[in-house]
């Protein structure tokens, strides 16, 4: 019986993502070299390693790339200027509320970060628990961050669903024994998503009640 619903930040709630890649892409134009969506898509729902990695390769190992990062950090502060949430996302919290689940995050992105856009969207209230990298010693595709996560909403893992938009992230949630719904974003859409229980291009498609329904369904069988 799902008692808790789990949502990632970036990409999930707000399609950060495709802010993130723009930015970054418009950031390596200023050193000439470009950033292929699938290298991109290596670092999203976890740690900046492996995109800094990538621009030494492209760039050499003396890369300031602190300094690419806070270009792109301009750039995306200039198109997140008017903040929206995703498709359906105000309405599975408000349904989530309304039908006594506990609702968490867990992101590997900042507090700082998270708290500051949540705000702004004026969701921030309707989590119960919310688990940053600041909270753990490592971010996806490890699975500390969802059970920190389930652990402060005091549910079991099995009773707890998250909602994912990265690889990183699903094969975070399945290690920490949730079960897992994906709704991919545009910069997201074509990875090779395995071991979720569905996937959606929106919370638009389906109301939370079916979801749940439909995966207590699949779990009977």
């Amino acid at each position: 019986m799902i008692k808790a619903i789990v949502f990632d930040f970036d990409g999930l709630i707000i399609d950060t993502e495709t802010v993130w890649y723009e930015a970054y892409k418009e950031a390596l134009g200023f050193y000439h070299a470009d950033l292929p969506l699938e290298e991109f898509a290596k670092c999203i729902g976890t740690h900046d390693t492996v995109l800094f990695d990538y621009f030494k390769s492209q760039l050499g190992e003396d890369t300031d790339c602190d300094e690419i990062e806070s270009r792109a950090s301009e750039i995306v502060d200039v198109k997140l200027r008017t903040v929206n949430a995703r498709d359906g996302v105000k309405e599975y919290l408000e349904e989530a509320h309304r039908s006594g689940l506990k609702i968490g995050l867990a992101t590997s992105s900042s507090r700082a970060w998270v708290t500051r856009l949540l705000n702004e969207l004026r969701l921030i209230d309707y989590f119960e628990a919310i688990v940053t990298k600041d909270d753990v010693e490592k971010v996806k595709p490890a699975p500390d961050l969802y059970a920190k996560a389930v652990e402060k909403l005091r549910v079991q893992p099995s009773e707890a669903l998250a909602f994912e938009d990265s690889l990183n992230g699903l094969n975070a949630a399945v290690a920490a024994g949730l079960k897992c719904v994906v709704v991919p974003n545009p910069v997201t859409e074509a990875l090779a998503f395995e071991k979720h229980e569905l996937k959606m291009a929106s919370m638009g498609e389906k109301t939370l009640d079916e979801v749940i329904k439909t995966i207590n369904t699949q779990t009977v069988r």
